[in-house]
C-alpha cells in the first residue's frame, strides 16, 4: 500500500488540457487580465497537469505560456504562478541559480534546497541546472563557496543518502558515539567525521542515532552542533538535522521566520509553497500550529494581500485553527518534542558574574562621586552595577549606608529618571524585592497587568515564591495572598493563589502517576468546561516540571490532540493565559522568556517594564539561555532588537547602553 498522500493539490479530474489552455489565453487577451481565473485554474491542476497545458498552450497558439504570463502579471503574484508552471527539478534550478549569481549568496536557499530533497529531487535537479543553463551545478557551487559548508553542499549534490530503509543496528552506538568524539569528548571539531555522518546515512538510521547520542551526551545533537561548528556551516548541518527530525517541522519553521516581524522573505514564501503544496503540505500545516499556536493559514492572511494572498491560501489549502487533532506526522513529533524535553539536561547561563576583584568600600566611594555636586556621571553608575552581581550589590548598599550614612537607593532615585532610573533600582534591589515591587507594580492603578502576574507566579521557584510574598509583606505590610484575591476573580484568582503558595511539588517524573494524570486531562477534555479548568489547574498548578513534561508527552497518545490547541480552543482569557504560559515554561522556560522580549518589543512602542522585568530578573539566571532561543526563533539577536527598539525616548543612550551591557553578547 502506497504512502497516504499529504499534499494540498492533487489532479483535477475531468481534467482537459486543451481547454485549460484556451482558458488561461482568453483571461490574457485585451487589455488588462483577468487574475483571478489564472490563480483559480492554475492553483487546481497539479504540477504535471500545468506541463501539459503549457504543452497544448503552445501547439494552440504558437507561444510560450510562461512568457505570456510573465508578460501579463508583476512582482510577487508573477513569480508565485510562473513558479507554479514550472516543472519542480527546473524550479529548484531556478532557485538555486538565483542564489548564487551576482555578488553575494543566497545561503539559505542552497541549504533549504539541498538539505530538504530526496536522492532523486537532487539527481532531477542537476540534470535541469545543466539543460536550462547549460553549467554543471557541482562546479558552480564549488565557484561560490568555501570550507566545511562547501564540501558539505558537495556531498549531499551527490544525491547518495542510504535510503530510508537501510538501518544498520550494530552501527547506531558506533556513529554516534563517534560523532561525540568528534565534538563535546575533544578540544577542536572533527568536521569530516559530521559531514561523512550526517551527509551518507539513511534518514531513519540517524533518527536512532541522534536518540543514541541525547543519552551519550545528554543533550541533543543540536545543541552539540550549536556550541561546536559555526557561520553556515552551522546553519547548513543544523538544517540537515532538523531535515532528518521532521522536514514538515523544517518547513514549518522556515515559513514562519519568512513572515514575522517587518516586512516578508517573500521568494522564502513561495518557494516552500510550490515545492510542497503536492508533497507534504498538510503536514507542515500541523507542524506549523503546533509550534507557533496559530494556522499557517492565518499567519499568510495577516501577512499578505491581493492576488497574490489568494494564491498562497490555496496552496495552503485550509485553516488548522478549527481543527483538534493531529495528523499522524504531527502527533509523532509532538510526542518526540516532549520526549527530547524531557531528556534534555540545559545548562543554565545568565550573563551578569561577580566582579573578581570586588571591593565594596571602593565601589560605594565611586558612586557617591558620581553622584555628589553639580551632574550625574551616569556612566560610572552602569559600569558599576552593571558588572557587579546582585549579591555584590547588596553589600555595596550596607557599605554605602555604614561609612556614608546616606541610602544609596534613595540617592540614586533622586539623580536617576525614567527608564534608566527603573532599570537600575530593579537591579540594586534583591530579586525578592524586585519580583515584589513588579508584583505590586502589576495590581496598583485602574487596570491590572495580567501578563506580568501570570510570567512572575508561573516562572519562579517555591523558594523565590516564598521570598517574593515574605518581600511583599514587608514592603507593603499586607500579604501578596490577600493584594491577588482584592485584585482578581473567578479561576484566574484561584490560579494565582494556587502558584502563590510556592508549594509546587519537586523531585523527578512519577511514571505511574504521570500517565493517571495524563489520562484525566484527556478524558476532562470531553467534560463541561468547569469540570475541565479544574482538573487542569488541579494537575498544572502542583505538579513538578519534569512530571508535568511527561505527562503533556502521555497526553498526545491518550488523546491525540494537542494540548496547548486544547486550551487554545476550549479556555478563554486570562485563565488561558496562565495555562498557556505554564506549558510553554514547562517545554522551554528560555523559549518563554524570549518570546516574552519578543512582544515586549515588537510593533508600535516598547513595553518597557516587560523588559526591564525580564533582563534583570534573568540576568544571572538564563539570560544567555534566553539570548539563544530568542536568535533561533527571531532570526535576529536580542542585541539587535534591544538597540533599534529603545532608541525612542531614551535621548541620552544609558538606558539602551545599561540593557545591552546586561545583555552581555551580540550572539
Amino acid at each position: 500500500m502506497g504512502k497516504e498522500f499529504r499534499g494540498t493539490i492533487a489532479d483535477q479530474p475531468d481534467f482537459d488540457a486543451g481547454s485549460d489552455a484556451e482558458a488561461l489565453y482568453n483571461a490574457m487577451k485585451g487589455f488588462g487580465s483577468d487574475k483571478e481565473a489564472i490563480l483559480d485554474l492554475i492553483t487546481s491542476r497539479s504540477n504535471a497537469q500545468r506541463q501539459e497545458i503549457r504543452a497544448a498552450y503552445k501547439s494552440q497558439y504558437g507561444k510560450d505560456l510562461i512568457d505570456d504570463l510573465k508578460y501579463e502579471l508583476t512582482g510577487k503574484f508573477e513569480r508565485l504562478i510562473v513558479g507554479l508552471m514550472r516543472p519542480p527539478a527546473y524550479h529548484d534550478a531556478k532557485e538555486i541559480k538565483d542564489a548564487i549569481k551576482g555578488a553575494g549568496t543566497d545561503e539559505k536557499c542552497l541549504i533549504e534546497i539541498l538539505t530538504s530533497r530526496t536522492n532523486e529531487q537532487i539527481h532531477n535537479l542537476v540534470a535541469a541546472y545543466k539543460d536550462a543553463y547549460g553549467r554543471d551545478l557541482e562546479e558552480d557551487v564549488i565557484g561560490d563557496t568555501s570550507g566545511h559548508f562547501k564540501k558539505m553542499l558537495i556531498v549531499l549534490l551527490q544525491g547518495t543518502r542510504e535510503e530510508d530503509d537501510v538501518v544498520s543496528e550494530d552501527l547506531v552506538e558506533q556513529d554516534a558515539q563517534d560523532l561525540y568524539d568528534a565534538g563535546e569528548a575533544q578540544w577542536g571539531t572533527d568536521e569530516a567525521k559530521f559531514i561523512m555522518l550526517l551527509g551518507n546515512r539513511s534518514v531513519t538510521h540517524l533518527q536512532l542515532v541522534f536518540d543514541e547520542y541525547q543519552k551519550i551526551a545528554e543533550s541533543s545533537i543540536e545543541d552539540s552542533i550549536k556550541s561546536e561548528l559555526s557561520g553556515d556551516f552551522e546553519r547548513l548541518m543544523l538544517a540537515v538535522v532538523q531535515c532528518i527530525r521532521s522536514k514538515p517541522m523544517y518547513f514549518a519553521k522556515r515559513l514562519y521566520k519568512s513572515m514575522k516581524g517587518l516586512g516578508t522573505a517573500d521568494n522564502t514564501l513561495i518557494r516552500i509553497m510550490v515545492s510542497r503544496s503536492e508533497i507534504d503540505m498538510l503536514d507542515i500545516r500541523e507542524c506549523f500550529r503546533l509550534r507557533y499556536e496559530k494556522s499557517l493559514y492565518n499567519m499568510i492572511q495577516d501577512d499578505t494581500s491581493g492576488e497574490y494572498k489568494r494564491t498562497l491560501l490555496n496552496l495552503c489549502g485550509g485553516d488548522d485553527d478549527i481543527a483538534g487533532e493531529f495528523f499522524p506526522e504531527a502527533a509523532q513529533i509532538a510526542y518526540k518534542m516532549w520526549e527530547i524535553s524531557a531528556m534534555t539536561k540545559v545548562q543554565l547561563r545568565g550573563t551578569v558574574r561577580p566582579y573578581q576583584n570586588f571591593d565594596p568600600a571602593s565601589d560605594a566611594q565611586a558612586l557617591r562621586k558620581a553622584m555628589k555636586g553639580f551632574g550625574t556621571d551616569e556612566d560610572t553608575i552602569i559600569d558599576i552595577v552593571t558588572h557587579r552581581s546582585n549579591a555584590q550589590r547588596q553589600e555595596i548598599r550596607q557599605t554605602f549606608k555604614s561609612l556614608l550614612g546616606r541610602e544609596l537607593m534613595a540617592d540614586l532615585k533622586s539623580e536617576l529618571s525614567k527608564n534608566l532610573e527603573r532599570l537600575i533600582l530593579g537591579l540594586m534591589m534583591t530579586p525578592a524585592e524586585f519580583d515584589a515591587k513588579m508584583m505590586k507594580k502589576a495590581m496598583e492603578g485602574a487596570g491590572t497587568d495580567e501578563h506580568s502576574l501570570i510570567e512572575i507566579l508561573v516562572t519562579r521557584s517555591n523558594q523565590e515564591i516564598q521570598e517574593m510574598c515574605s518581600a511583599y509583606q514587608n514592603a507593603y505590610k499586607k500579604s501578596l495572598e490577600d493584594a491577588i484575591a482584592s485584585d482578581t476573580s473567578g479561576k484566574f484568582k484561584r490560579i494565582l493563589i494556587s502558584l502563590a503558595q510556592g508549594a509546587r511539588e519537586e523531585g523527578p517524573v512519577d511514571m505511574a502517576r504521570a500517565l493517571e494524570d495524563a489520562q484525566v486531562l484527556a478524558d476532562a477534555c470531553n467534560a463541561d468546561s468547569d469540570d475541565m479548568e479544574d482538573k487542569f489547574m488541579s494537575i498544572l498548578c502542583t505538579r513538578s516540571f519534569p512530571h508535568l513534561r511527561k505527562v503533556f508527552q502521555e497526553f498526545v497518545r491518550c488523546s491525540n490532540k494537542d494540548f496547548e490547541q486544547i486550551i487554545k480552543k476550549e479556555m478563554s482569557g486570562d485563565f488561558k493565559n496562565a495555562m498557556f504560559a505554564i506549558v510553554r515554561s514547562v517545554k522551554n522556560q528560555p523559549s518563554y522568556f524570549a518570546d516574552r522580549l519578543y512582544k515586549a518589543m515588537k510593533g508600535l512602542g516598547t513595553d518597557d517594564r516587560a523588559l526591564i522585568r525580564i533582563m534583570v530578573s534573568r540576568s544571572e539566571i538564563d539570560l544567555f539561555n534566553i539570548r539563544k532561543e530568542f536568535k533561533e526563533t527571531h532570526d535576529a539577536t536580542l542585541h539587535e532588537f534591544i538597540q533599534v527598539e529603545t532608541l525612542v525616548g531614551d535621548t541620552s543612550g544609558d538606558y539602551r547602553k545599561t540593557l545591552l551591557i546586561i545583555c552581555g553578547g551580540e550572539d
